[in-house]
């Protein structure tokens, strides 16, 4: 049995990691271990597993097995050659075990609402039963996904507002245009500035990308697609616009996300705009890769690069929703809300402690902050809009449903040092209770 666990890889993880490593302990000599990468775009495996797993190809479409100088497997395997490990499928104990942990810290955090942006078919049959139970606390949107280039439509069932507590919607679907900055598996357009042979990989080749893109828009599919470098954003784009300006597509009506969006040309994000294309970021990404995100893509494209408040005035309708992208970051949303309004990092185990970025206590970049109002937005009504939820949830509103968390603070006003030792005190979903005291 393979023990699958996450793994905080340095940046240059190439450089120096080597199945081989995963032998010395003899506690786990021999075993069978995989490792994954916080990003989950890479894999670390064991000599066992390697074994297990035989004669390996020499070339991945859209993936990458890290060799030694002799041609060697290192065990680490990048996006899509992670698919060559035979990892094992969870149980449905070891399934709910999870599911519960999950929402559990979920409600004590406040999550009233949650975006779940890659759920496979079973997965969503497991969520069907629990609405249909009453055991969705929380409101779920999942985005179907299926690893396979052709279309599989067909296996998601449309859902909305499902289940004894219409806590469950499933409308929309996850594709995945590129890898992670950190992995250099982010596509850009130029090769890297510290690695001028790499540009990265497109995980979809883009005839493949488009052609699914358009059968989704045409089954009624919201379609959501993974996009960190610019090619990646590029291409999507392009495949966005010729749907909204020559399919007759309405942005209003299909929302469109770009998940990430992370490094953009200064054009393609004014085009975000002029299209309406929603760009659903993660502020806490910008803050974790601020220390090498420079280093990868040079002066000239960093200035595309977590570009929040650019994004922000470029959409017609100032909207910008913000969002955690655990379990690769934080759970906590208030981890976020300071990343966005700071650019500014604190060290995890000392919270109270000044927060610190590569260009002082200012903040990385501190043109690209958001103000408090605009973070809270991002994280509450935009958001809602990004679901289609924007007329029942996302503010208080006379007539929409009592979803709210309180406070211990005023997140609005106290000083940014004391954000995130904020504490909730009750989260409520349709105007009940379901953590903490009122």
């Amino acid at each position: 049995m393979l023990c699958v666990a996450p793994l905080v890889l340095s940046p240059n993880y190439l450089i120096w990691m080597f199945q081989s490593d995963l032998d010395q302990d003899p506690v786990i000599k021999d075993r069978p271990i995989s490792l994954s990468r916080v990003d989950l775009h890479a894999k670390w495996v064991s000599p066992r597993v390697l074994d297990l797993m035989g004669q390996l190809p020499d070339h991945v479409e859209g993936g990458l097995i890290v060799r030694d100088a002799e041609g060697q497997p290192t065990g680490v395997f990048v996006d899509n050659a992670m698919d060559l490990i035979p990892t094992p499928e969870w149980d449905e104990e070891r399934i709910n075990q999870f599911f519960n942990k999950t929402l559990e810290d979920a409600l004590s955090y406040g999550l009233t609402s949650i975006h779940d942006a890659m759920t496979t078919p079973q997965q969503i049959q497991f969520f069907k039963k629990k609405a249909e139970a009453g055991e969705l606390p929380n409101r779920l949107y999942l985005m179907g996904h299926v690893s396979s280039s052709d279309y599989w439509g067909s296996q998601i069932t449309h859902l909305v507002n499902y289940g004894k507590q219409g806590h469950l919607t499933v409308r929309s679907v996850k594709l995945v245009a590129d890898g992670a900055l950190g992995s250099w598996g982010a596509a850009l357009l130029e090769p890297y500035s510290d690695k001028p042979d790499d540009s990265g990989l497109l995980l979809t080749p883009p005839e493949e990308l488009s052609t699914l893109v358009h059968q989704f828009y045409k089954d009624d599919f919201q379609v959501n697609i993974h996009c960190i470098g610019d090619r990646a954003n590029h291409l999507v784009l392009d495949i966005f616009e010729d749907i909204l300006t020559k399919q007759g597509g309405n942005a209003t009506e299909w929302r469109p996300r770009i998940e990430h969006a992370q490094i953009m040309t200064l054009e393609d994000i004014q085009r975000t705009g002029r299209l309406s294309v929603l760009t659903s970021v993660q502020p806490t990404h910008a803050t974790s890769d601020m220390s090498y995100a420079e280093t990868r893509v040079g002066p000239e494209r960093i200035k595309g690069a977590y570009a929040y408040q650019s994004l922000l005035q470029a959409s017609p309708n100032h909207v910008l929703p913000l969002g955690s992208d655990f379990p690769v970051e934080s759970i906590n949303p208030l981890h976020g809300f300071y990343a966005a309004v700071t650019r500014l990092r604190v060290d995890p185990e000392h919270p109270d402690a000044p927060g610190t970025s590569p260009h002082g206590s200012c903040g990385w970049y501190p043109e690209q902050k958001l103000t408090r109002e605009q973070a809270l937005k991002g994280m509450t009504l935009d958001a809602a809009y990004a679901a289609f939820m924007e007329k029942e949830t996302g503010s208080l509103t006379p007539g929409k449903k009592a979803d709210f968390v309180v406070l211990n603070k005023d997140i609005m006003t106290i000083p940014v040092s004391d954000i995130l030792t904020t504490k909730v005190i009750a989260t409520v979903i349709d105007g009940k209770v379901v953590y903490g005291n009122l």
